[in-house]
């Protein structure tokens, strides 16, 4: 099997490790974390100048209609360099689900801006006595007219932070734990009644919760189908994006077990350390051997297992290399001045969201709970 990049993704690997080396450094990326929005918003607007924010888009909306392998690549370098610009949650997710769905004028209205890096969108889907992600929508949605009217909560929405609009799932009919019955809406972050509580995830992101109190929204063409089917994309890139951060901490502890010492011997002369960090790298290698399955896999029946395989995999596997990165530092591990503890933090917000490594074992599986 040839894994050799093709043209086009050696050059949109160059590009995303290019805007890593002008744009990042720890130091940073603290900056942008402290944000209000969670990241440098004169990030974005670089990215969508860059078309990194259009690429995973098709041709017909301006983008270069990414494959599985372009995919990762991107997010196994952005991952490398602790990006914090949302392109999961906003591009991948939100984005390709309102450009999938929105009706033709409100997508011309949206859509050039979106991708321009000058607007933005996130996925309001997940509610407080949902579980690992499955389904259970309370919110409810009804008619008014020819526009709908919602009320209910969003308790966790992810990189939520200054967005401009919510692709909001609802329910038009059925029980809470229905599969059918639930629909896609669409509404602006000003509209009466929305009212919008941020906080911060584990990794310094931003979240919110909202209440929709008869929110008016627009319909969308679509249900939990089409978010199911942007998330194994996104899925693909939480995994790659996982690799990356594993890859560049293993890299630093090795660094750090090669000069520091300890009892007059470097710390990389321990047998019991030796073990471990072979153990460690052990798993990187799978985690790629996995996802290059997936990525060999795209276009067939087989893609969604293998990006649940990996994913699972992947979950369990980083977050033990990132407590062990950060004991092999000793207290400075946890520090903000080095990026063990960035790493490490970002491992777990992406092992356990939007579901965590029992739950995605469980969906490799065929177990859906």
């Amino acid at each position: 099997m040839n894994f050799d990049l093709s043209e086009d993704e050696e050059m949109l690997k160059a590009l995303a490790e290019r805007f890593v080396a002008d744009h990042y450094d720890i130091d940073s990326r603290r900056r942008f974390v402290a944000e209000a929005s969670g990241f440098s918003a004169v990030n974005w607007a670089l990215l969508g100048e860059l078309g990194l924010i259009a690429a995973p888009f098709d041709a017909e909306a301006g983008g270069l209609d990414l494959d599985a392998t372009a995919i990762a690549t991107i997010f196994e370098a952005l991952g490398r360099g602790l990006v914090v610009e949302p392109l999961i949650e906003n591009v991948l997710v939100a984005g390709r689900l309102f450009a999938a769905t929105a009706p033709a004028g409100l997508r011309g209205e949206w859509l050039p801006a979106f991708l321009a890096g000058e607007r933005r969108i996130a996925l309001a889907h997940a509610e407080e006595r949902a579980r690992d992600g499955r389904c259970w929508i309370e919110t409810c949605a009804v008619a008014a007219g020819e526009a709908w009217r919602i009320d209910g909560a969003k308790a966790y929405v992810s990189a939520a932070g200054g967005v401009d609009a919510f692709v909001v799932t609802a329910r038009t009919g059925g029980s809470p734990d229905a599969a059918e019955g639930v629909g896609l809406f669409f509404v602006r972050a000003g509209t009466p009644g929305l009212s919008i509580r941020p906080w911060r995830m584990a990794d310094g992101s931003v979240a919110a919760s909202l209440d929709l109190d008869g929110v008016e929204a627009v319909r969308l063409d679509g249900g939990l189908g089409e978010v199911a089917a942007v998330g194994e994309l996104a899925s693909l890139a939480r995994s790659a994006e996982a690799l990356g951060i594993m890859e560049r901490i293993f890299a630093e502890t090795i660094e750090h077990l090669r000069t520091r010492e300890q009892y007059g011997a470097k710390l990389a002369s321990f047998q019991a350390l030796q073990h471990r960090m072979v153990a460690h790298y052990a798993a990187i290698e799978q985690v790629r051997g996995l996802l290059n399955l997936a990525m060999v896999s795209w276009k067939t029946r087989a893609f969604a297992g293998a990006v649940r395989g990996v994913r699972a995999f992947a979950s369990e596997v980083s977050v033990a290399l990132g407590h062990d990165m950060i004991q092999f530092h000793g207290g400075m591990g946890v520090t903000d001045e080095l990026s063990i503890g960035h790493g490490h933090k970002r491992l777990l917000v992406l092992s356990r969201w939007p579901d965590g490594p029992e739950a995605a074992l469980d969906r490799f599986a065929g177990v859906e709970g």
